[in-house]
Parts: C-alpha cells; sequence; structure tokens
C-alpha cells in the first residue's frame, strides 16, 4: 500500500514539475518582454523549480529513512519470534526425548523381569 501511495506522489511530482515548466517557458516566450526581464523571469522560475525539487527530495530522503527504519524494527521482530519457537521446539524435543529414555529404561525392566521370571521358573521345573 505504501509503495502504490510513494508512486501516486512520484507521479503528482512530475506532473507538477513538467506542467511548471512547460506553463513558465509558454508564458514566458509569449509574454511580450525585452531579454533583460525575460532572463529575469527565467531564472526566478528556475529557482522556484529547484527550491520545489529539493523540498521533494528532501521528503523522499525522509520517508526512506523511516521505511528503512520499520524495516529493520519488523524484521528484528521476526527474529525475535523465530527464535522464540525455535527454544520452544527445542524444549519440546528435549522433553519428548526424556519421556522416551523413561518409558524405555521401563521396558527394558520389565523385560528384564521377564527374562529373570521365565529363568527362575526354568530352573525350578528342571
Amino acid at each position: 500500500m505504501a509503495h502504490d501511495d510513494d508512486g501516486l506522489a512520484r507521479g503528482l511530482f512530475l506532473g507538477f514539475m513538467a506542467g511548471s515548466v512547460i506553463g513558465a517557458v509558454t508564458a514566458l516566450l509569449l509574454a511580450p518582454k525585452a531579454g533583460k526581464d525575460l532572463r529575469k523571469d527565467l531564472k526566478q522560475k528556475s529557482d522556484e523549480l529547484k527550491d520545489a525539487a529539493q523540498t521533494q527530495l528532501e521528503t523522499a530522503r525522509k520517508r526512506a529513512e523511516e521505511l528503512i527504519k520499520e524495516g529493520r524494527k519488523r524484521s528484528d521482530d521476526l527474529i525475535g519470534q523465530a527464535k522464540q519457537k525455535a527454544e520452544t521446539m527445542l524444549s519440546d524435543a528435549e522433553k519428548a526425548i526424556g519421556q522416551a529414555k523413561g518409558e524405555g529404561n521401563k521396558l527394558k525392566a520389565a523385560v528384564k523381569a521377564g527374562t529373570d521370571a521365565f529363568k527362575e521358573e526354568r530352573s525350578k521345573n528342571s
């Protein structure tokens, strides 16, 4: 959305600049003035256009800085969220491994008890 607004602003600025230049040149060329007055008017109009362009460039620079700061903040937030999710997943995996080891130890103990009982029973019957 911000990209569309920047394009619109740029288009309006370029249209303003082009219209200003065309209007100024047309007015100056069609107006019955002496060469000295014409040069003075051209200088004045060029100074006005230069000031307008400078103002627009400063506005664009400030906007670019804001966008860069916003992008950095968003990326920092995303990195923080990703780290937090990774830590949660690692913790959950460690818990699952611990539980699996506990279950494995229980199973091993049960098998050993069964084997011992079988051997004992076989000894009695022999």
